[in-house]
């Protein structure tokens, strides 16, 4: 595996989620900084030694919303 890509969004309560695309692995955090230690945390957590990608890929969702 090359990466690991997580999608983050932030909340109505500006904290932000996270969630891997392919593996199970989700958070929550207040700081987008705290986000990435988790990340990074969860991600050597998740595999085994030696085993994790070299590269964690976040891919920030935006959500809006345009009234007619």
């Amino acid at each position: 595996m090359q990466d690991i890509l997580f999608m983050v969004e932030e909340a109505e309560d500006d904290s932000f989620r996270a969630s891997a695309a392919a593996v199970a692995i989700y958070m929550e955090a207040e700081t987008r900084e705290e986000l990435h230690r988790e990340i990074r945390d969860a991600a050597l957590f998740h595999f085994d030694s030696g085993q994790a990608p070299p590269l964690i890929r976040l891919h920030h969702v935006k959500q809006e919303l345009l009234a007619l």
